[in-house]
C-alpha cells in the first residue's frame, strides 16, 4: 500500500517553512464522485495554504504534529480527524512519542462541495477545526465558536 501524501509540522523553523510535502509515488488517479473534482496535488496545496494561513503565533505553538491527506475516512462520514494528545493534556507527554496526526479526507470534502471555492473554504474550516483539537478545544466549544 502506498503511504498517503503528508505534511510535516515542526517547531524548529519559521512558520512559512513549517509545511513540507512528502508526496507518495503511485498515488491513484482522481476518480469523479458527486460534488466537485480537485486533483490530489492541488488539494494538498490547499491544505498547506490553510496551515500557512493560521496565525503565526499558533503555528509556533504547534508541536509534534503530522498533517496528512487521505482519500476516504474508512466507513466514517468525516472531513477530518485529529488523533493524539492535545497540548492541554501533555503534562506527562514525555520522551519519544509518535507525533499527533491530523488527517484531512479529500474525497469526503469534495463530495460536499459544488465549486472549487467551496473546497477552499471547507478545507480551511476543516484544518482550523482539527488544529483546534490539537490545542485542546473540544467539539462542544468549537460549536459555540461556530467552527463545529
Amino acid at each position: 500500500m502506498v503511504a498517503p501524501a503528508a505534511l510535516a509540522v515542526t517547531r524548529s523553523r519559521g512558520f512559512s517553512e513549517l509545511v513540507r510535502f512528502v508526496v507518495a509515488r503511485g498515488t491513484p488517479p482522481v476518480t469523479r464522485m458527486r460534488g466537485v473534482d480537485v486533483p490530489r496535488v492541488k488539494f494538498e496545496e490547499l491544505v498547506a495554504e490553510a496551515l500557512d494561513d493560521l496565525p503565526e503565533e499558533l503555528g509556533r505553538l504547534m508541536d509534534n504534529v503530522w498533517v496528512t491527506v487521505e482519500d476516504h475516512a474508512r466507513g466514517e462520514p468525516l472531513l477530518g480527524l485529529y488523533e493524539g494528545v492535545p497540548l492541554t493534556e501533555r503534562e506527562s507527554y514525555g520522551g519519544l512519542v509518535m507525533p499527533d496526526r491530523i488527517t484531512i479526507y479529500r474525497r469526503n470534502i469534495l463530495a460536499e462541495c459544488h465549486t472549487e471555492d467551496d473546497v477552499v473554504e471547507m478545507v480551511r474550516d476543516t484544518v482550523i477545526h482539527e488544529v483546534a483539537h490539537h490545542f485542546g478545544i473540544d467539539d462542544e466549544r468549537l460549536d459555540e465558536l461556530g467552527w463545529a
